[in-house]
Parts: structure tokens; C-alpha cells; sequence
């Protein structure tokens, strides 16, 4: 972030302020094997410094289960899995229509090596950044998503997120978690393009920061890249010097 948009976080700081984190891409760096992906050790210790000045979330594309065995002690108030779905709209029909998405994807696209589906109950990834033949592979699985009933397709470079249409966004679950934690205000800092949470919130109740240089994103601030995450850390430490 800027200079001249420090004094915007520091207003913002100065709030009843909920402050909401994306992880792969935000806290942590996208890597080649999801399960692998980390936190540097100096992130983790901001976060945890972070999270006792502020009220904290964490909202991700992974399973929330995922997401507790990653938190550890780092002390955030609420976790929030499966792009918003966990923990609000657990419902059975939603993993029913995710496990049919998966057999048909599966199925589709058996020919192509490289290509791996993940499950997350309530919602399903396709990691394509190994996919071979590439090209080939990538119109199969485009044809593949526009063949799912009811899916909407979350895109990224390497792997692309089909949830429920219709369950609660990351934007419904930044929205409830601030309310359940009576703020007024919110910071959410995400890397998803097209992200809701980017405006969920009126411009004077929500400051919203994009990481990477995207066009096709509604935030209001930017980060060039994830490895910015913790200047932007030090920054919100540097706004709230006590404890609260």
C-alpha cells in the first residue's frame, strides 16, 4: 500500500474496525502443492501481534477443518471455510450437489494427467497447473464447469473453485462475522478476482485491498504482491500500539 493511503488504514484503524484475511494468496504464498502452503514464520508472528489489537477473521477457499489445524495459537476470533459456506450454511444438499460435480469432473477429464480434484465438501478446486496437454486440458475443464448445474465458477490461474450458487459469499460471511462482533467497520484484504467481499460494505464501512495487480477487482487499495503482506501488517501494528 502506498504512502499516501496510509492515512485511509489509519482512519480505518482507528474504528471499531473488524480487520478479515484471505490465506492462500494473502497470508500465505500460492505454491505448486496446496497442502504444503506455509506462512512465513515473520507473517505468522505478525498476524498473531496483529490479532491482539484488533478483532481478527479468516475467510478462505479452504475447508474450515483445513483451516483450524493452520491457525494453531494465533488468536482469531472466527474462521470462516469453503469461500464463505462454513460455518453459516452447512447443509447436506450442498455437499450432495459438490460430490455429483466431483464424479462428473472426474470422469471428464480421466484423459489428462496433471489435473487434480479436491473436495472440500461444500465445495470442489480444480488444480490445473500440472495439466497436460495444458491447452487441451483447459478447454476440457472449461467445458466441464459450463456442463455443472448450479455451479459457480471461481477462477484462477492454476485452479478454479465451483461452490453452490446461491450459498453465502465470502462478502455475506465478512458482513456476519462484523456484525456477530459488533463492529462498525471492516478491512479485508483478499486476492480473488472479482471478489464480493471487496464490496460488501459501504465505502465508509469497509476498506478493501486487493494483493496483485489485477484489473478485474472492485477494492479500493492494492498490494502488488503477497510478498507486501507484511508491511501492511507492520503498518496496522504501527496504527494500535497497545493490546486491546
Amino acid at each position: 500500500m502506498a504512502k499516501s493511503h496510509i492515512s485511509a488504514l489509519a482512519d480505518f484503524a482507528s474504528s471499531n474496525v473488524l480487520l478479515a484475511f484471505d490465506v492462500d494468496g494473502t497470508l500465505a504464498s500460492i505454491v505448486p502443492d496446496p497442502p504444503a502452503a506455509r506462512r512465513r514464520p515473520a507473517t505468522r508472528r505478525l498476524l498473531a501481534a496483529v490479532a491482539s489489537r484488533y478483532p481478527c477473521v479468516l475467510i478462505s477457499g479452504r475447508a474450515r477443518h483445513d483451516l483450524v489445524r493452520r491457525v494453531g495459537s494465533v488468536p482469531v476470533l472466527h474462521l470462516s471455510g469453503n469461500h464463505g459456506l462454513e460455518p453459516w450454511a452447512q447443509h447436506p444438499r450442498y455437499s450432495a450437489q459438490v460430490k455429483r460435480w466431483g464424479r462428473a469432473i472426474e470422469q471428464g477429464l480421466a484423459s489428462y494427467s496433471g489435473v487434480v480434484i479436491e473436495d472440500k465438501t461444500y465445495s470442489v478446486t480444480i488444480h490445473c497447473r500440472h495439466a497436460k496437454p495444458r491447452r487441451q486440458a483447459l478447454a476440457a475443464i472449461a467445458r466441464a464447469v459450463r456442463s455443472l448445474r448450479g455451479a459457480r465458477s471461481i477462477g484462477g490461474t492454476h485452479a478454479i473453485s465451483l461452490v453452490p450458487r446461491g450459498a453465502p459469499t465470502k462478502g455475506a460471511a465478512l458482513e456476519r462475522a462484523r456484525r456477530l462482533l459488533e463492529c462498525d467497520t471492516a478491512i479485508y484484504v483478499g486476492d480473488d478476482e472479482g471478489e464480493d467481499a471487496f464490496t460488501a460494505g459501504r465505502a465508509d464501512r469497509l476498506l478493501s485491498i486487493r494483493v496483485g495487480m489485477f484489473r478485474d477487482s472492485g477494492a479500493r487499495y492494492r498490494l502488488r504482491n503477497q510478498g507486501e503482506i507484511d508491511g501492511l501488517l507492520t503498518a496496522l501494528l504501527a496504527c494500535r500500539t497497545r493490546p486491546q
